[in-house]
């Protein structure tokens, strides 16, 4: 007799069995074997089942299942999957497996006890582009639902960060912006609307982001970034989004990050140009904000987007950007631009990568840096240049 013959049931023989005789069988010791892809099974499954994507069957089953004698159920969505992954069975040698009629679907309406998955099936569905990521998987998602990201401005660079982190499914954004929206907010900062001209950013910005992902914390701070509440404005956070729109403010998160020990994603945009960096105290070859601009420029050679004009779309390629790279290290893949500086510019649609060493002789990380206090830090953007 050949191998296909092994492989394939007699004409007549049983190949399927009803969820309930299923049940049944699997209580008296037989073996039921989920083989739907893991952010498939997220969602829940049927109580007592192992997983093991169909995929995989024939690599690991004798892992699972070392005798081939045993009974294995399998069982998939729908019933069709499973009646594939019964044929390789059979094929290596496990004659006595049978295919659950239906599948998942009929064993929950049949009300047939199933297991509460590691996501809920409205997570389950929303996530299912990023389940399917082996880089981001269940375990990827479930890290993104307990991170803690800050914001710090709710304007141009915080609306598409914050817009694109809570659809991703970080699980608490703190916003921190003591401004309202203003009608000339609107050209830019997508996350407001025409209605909620003169509401504060935060609320305003909170109830977008309600609405795209309920099951996202947004906790709404409407206060200004100062030497006396920047600490408690950042403290037990994974990463901070530099999305501020003034240098104190600046120099302010640099200083506070780099003593919490908290990865600051940075952000700026002039006219038709942006930049982002990545400072990340946890690493000892990371710059810091100093390193980039050791002191505060002068307000003419700084002038605001007011004053200078932005394109509108710029901050939303910039703030994605940055959402990106808070991503990546909530998640701890790729390669971080800590160390670099990604420069665009919009009208030669052209970026450019420059290197971003630690300064030795930084006033911020280097050897000799003193830190005397946040006040010392308001000081110096505040003094004459």
């Amino acid at each position: 007799m050949n191998a296909r013959s092994n492989a394939m049931p007699a004409p007549g023989a049983t190949v399927e069995i009803d969820p309930a005789a299923a049940l049944l069988r699997q209580r008296a010791g037989a073996l039921l074997i989920d083989v739907r892809e893991d952010d498939e099974r997220a969602a829940g499954s049927a109580a007592g089942s192992t997983g093991l994507a169909r995929s995989l069957l024939a690599e690991r089953i004798g892992e699972i299942a070392p005798d081939r004698g045993r009974e294995i159920l399998a069982i998939c969505g729908s019933g069709r999957r499973s009646l594939l992954a019964v044929e390789t069975l059979r094929g290596l040698g496990y004659a006595n497996s049978l295919s659950v009629r239906g599948g998942f679907a009929r064993w929950k309406q049949e009300g047939l006890p199933v297991e509460q998955g590691v996501l809920d099936a409205d997570s389950a569905e929303r996530y299912a582009r990023h389940l399917v990521l082996p880089e981001v998987g269940v375990a990827g998602q479930l890290r993104l639902s307990k991170a803690r990201v800050a914001l710090i401005g709710a304007g141009g660079l915080g609306a598409p960060a914050a817009l694109y982190l809570a659809a991703a499914g970080v699980g608490h954004l703190t916003l921190i912006d003591d401004d309202r929206v203003d009608r000339s907010n609107l050209q830019r900062q997508v996350i407001h609307t025409d209605a909620r001209v003169g509401v504060p950013k935060v609320e305003s910005a909170r109830i977008a982001l309600g609405a795209l992902n309920p099951n996202v914390r947004v906790e709404a701070i409407a206060q200004r970034v100062q030497a006396a509440n920047v600490e408690s404005l950042l403290r037990d956070h994974d990463v901070v989004i530099d999305g501020a729109d003034n240098f104190p403010a600046r120099y302010l998160l640099d200083a506070a990050s780099r003593r919490l020990k908290i990865p600051l994603v940075y952000g700026a945009v002039h006219r038709f140009s942006g930049q982002v960096s990545v400072f990340d105290p946890r690493r000892a070859d990371s710059p810091c904000y100093r390193c980039l601009f050791p002191l505060p420029p002068s307000a003419a050679e700084a002038s605001n987007c007011s004053e200078a004009g932005v394109l509108g779309v710029l901050p939303g390629v910039i703030g994605m950007l940055q959402a990106t790279e808070a991503l990546k290290l909530v998640l701890g893949i790729g390669i971080s631009l800590a160390g670099r500086l990604l420069c665009y510019d919009a009208l030669a649609g052209t970026f450019r990568e420059l290197r971003l060493p630690r300064d030795p002789d930084c006033p911020g990380c280097g050897a000799r840096a003193h830190f005397e206090g946040y006040e010392d830090i308001a000081r110096i953007c505040s003094a004459p240049a």
